[in-house]
């Protein structure tokens, strides 16, 4: 079972999973690459926005992109493959009703159709039915019990839904299964992180970075769990990383701010502090922190 601790990371600076982040993030996904053929790709997966850091350059849920998919079903009609390859263009655009209806014909097309099975239940949880979520992870993962996006997205569920030791099995498996994916080694660093865990959490995010080198989420959750273990200076150069990949996330900012504060420079914070409020007026830690380093205000 896993030791529940409280901990000791500032709160209200977040550092959700990628696949709860919002807006969402994508991998790249070519159109070239729709191979409407048995062979089944990974890339043709809705669970790659799960991955930390990634963004959808290649424009897959665009206008342009849907209508060739439809093109494509057009003429492939009974081609489970065409319908999960545009459901999954489709998730990514946030159409999540119009994705649920493509993978639910994947599926009446080819019974077998694990991906789109798992497609689907991220596609659920998106529009609340986590029950249904759940419901066709297990029979995706019955299908294919090697298939590790599922066990992300199911321990994804199992972890909001606080049943923590079922979500630690599922990455933990996820990991085992595919040891190059940084999605697994992200999100049970941030269930360890979650349960204070914070020696536990930094190695995750560690061998998360070292399949998604540039990827903020990590850079950020990695630097709370600094934060927490009061390496005050790690924790300021995982957030200065982080801002370097998103310098509109108010977030960052905040944190930024407050490993300024605990190394003694409240001027510094001060002015990180009034950034994150400029990007996010209402934001309540930044505007607490503001009030606590006024004064110290600098030009540095």
């Amino acid at each position: 079972m896993i030791e529940r601790r409280r901990a000791s990371a500032p709160r209200g600076v977040g550092s959700g999973a990628p696949g709860e982040r919002k807006p969402m993030a994508f991998v790249l996904l070519a159109v070239a690459a729709f191979a409407l053929a048995a062979c089944q790709s990974t890339q043709s997966s809705l669970h790659d926005f799960e991955a930390p850091g990634e963004t959808d350059s290649a424009g897959t849920g665009s206008e342009v992109n849907l209508a060739s998919l439809t093109e494509v079903v057009q003429r492939n009609p009974n081609d489970a493959t065409a319908y999960n390859v545009r459901g999954t263009a489709l998730g990514r655009s946030g159409r999540f009703e119009e994705a649920y209806a493509d993978f639910s014909r994947a599926i009446e097309l080819n019974p077998s159709f694990y991906q789109a099975y798992s497609n689907r239940a991220l596609v659920q949880r998106r529009l609340g039915r986590d029950p249904l979520a759940l419901a066709d992870y297990n029979a995706a993962i019955q299908i294919n019990p090697d298939y590790a996006d599922a066990y992300v997205g199911r321990g994804n569920l199992y972890r909001s839904s606080g049943q923590l030791d079922f979500a630690l099995n599922d990455y933990s498996r996820a990991i085992e299964l595919n040891p190059v994916d940084p999605r697994g080694y992200f999100n049970r660093g941030s269930l360890y992180q979650q349960v204070g865990r914070h020696e536990d959490a930094i190695s995750d995010f560690n061998a998360s970075m070292t399949y998604a080198p540039n990827a903020f989420d990590t850079f950020n959750a990695r630097g709370l769990s600094y934060l927490a273990i009061a390496d005050y200076k790690a924790a300021l150069d995982d957030f200065n990383e982080a801002i370097k990949r998103d310098r509109n996330s108010a977030e960052a900012w905040t944190n930024q701010a407050i490993a300024l504060e605990k190394l003694g420079e409240p001027g510094k914070a001060f002015n990180a502090y009034a950034r994150a409020v400029t990007l996010k007026p209402n934001y309540r830690p930044a505007q607490d922190g503001m009030r606590r380093t006024q004064g110290s205000a600098s030009s540095a």
